[in-house]
């Protein structure tokens, strides 16, 4: 049985606008759709919680219509909130223009989830059996960055810990990333965040110096191709190129998050990190075919996918080989 995933990044509000193309400097579109939705960190908890695990979240919410939203939205979702809504202010939000070619634009506010202090991290223990997750985002915003740095190093050594980074890694003081790579029991990142870390290369180059110079002792690293896939690169040098599946998308907003709470989730049920790799690629495919961040699959949509396309997963815990 799955343990809990203890989420520890961001959640925020998003104003999600649906345009042919974004406008040019100086004009004005007219927008074909818009939807009011919970966002940010919510995605992968809720690609986690709709795949079998236990879902709580312990970071910061606000007092407010926005920080009200996001807590309907979790308790729509059966997500815990581990800490009191903060005093200070409330959540923040995003503005996405998803353009015609299903690619999206961001502008975000920054809210309750960008303060973070020690005092409002006591709630949040984690476990043995628990997986803790967080992003960039919170680790980008000067309120927040020092408080859960130090709370990630002093998690329990046997407690995975799953990062990250996110496209506002360049936000993230080289110290405070360090600090947070050298504790990363798996990191998760697309080709971009994977070379601002390690330097240019090719994938399986790059995944080599990510796991030789930055994160020592991880199991693993998955650096995510979009709609190509994944390549999957352990610590014991096994490396797997999981191709992805075709799909029509028409909304990739929250693709990349419904990747890794799919994956965490595989692994959490004893899935070889390749066969988890191949689960989160098919939750991510089903994700992009349907509007919305949190467009994440079930477990069983999932299976089905994957049974017509005949690559059914193995049972759990079934170990696979991997070409170096």
């Amino acid at each position: 049985m799955s343990g809990r995933l203890v989420h520890v990044g961001s959640a925020v509000v998003d104003y999600v606008y649906r345009i042919d193309a974004l406008p040019a400097a100086g004009t004005e579109k007219t927008a074909s759709a818009y939807a009011r939705v919970a966002g940010g960190g919510f995605n992968m908890m809720v690609a986690a919680s709709r795949t079998g695990m236990k879902v709580v979240f312990g970071g910061q919410l606000g007092t407010g219509p926005e920080g009200d939203f996001l807590r309907a939205a979790f308790a729509a979702e059966g997500i815990e909130t581990l800490t009191p809504p903060s005093p200070l202010m409330d959540s923040g939000n995003c503005v996405a223009m998803i353009s015609g070619d299903a690619e999206r634009t961001f502008v975000s506010w920054p809210g309750a989830e960008s303060r973070l202090t020690p005092d409002m991290m006591k709630p949040v223990q984690a476990v043995p059996g628990d997986w803790v997750f967080t992003s960039g985002y919170t680790l980008s915003y000067p309120g927040s960055r020092d408080a859960l740095a130090d709370w990630i190093e002093a998690l329990p050594a046997g407690i995975p810990f799953v990062f990250d980074p996110t496209p506002v890694i360049a936000d993230i003081p080289r110290p405070i990333l360090d600090r947070v790579l050298a504790r990363t029991t798996w990191l998760s990142c697309n080709t971009n965040e994977a070379a601002e870390i390690a330097g240019a290369g090719d994938a399986q180059t790059v995944a080599i110096r990510l796991l030789g110079e930055h994160c020592r002792g991880a199991e693993g690293v998955v650096i995510r191709a979009g709609a190509h896939g994944c390549l999957v690169r352990m610590a014991d040098g096994g490396t797997r190129a999981v191709p992805g599946f075709e799909v029509e998308a028409v909304d990739t907003n929250g693709a990349g998050d419904t990747h890794i709470g799919a994956f965490v989730s595989g692994l959490s049920r004893g899935m070889s990190p390749c066969e988890a790799a191949r689960y989160a690629n098919a939750a991510a495919a089903l994700s992009v075919t349907r509007h919305g961040g949190s467009s994440a699959p079930t477990d069983t949509e999932i299976q089905e996918f994957l049974t017509e396309r005949g690559e059914a997963t193995t049972a759990p815990g079934r170990a696979e080989a991997t070409a170096t």
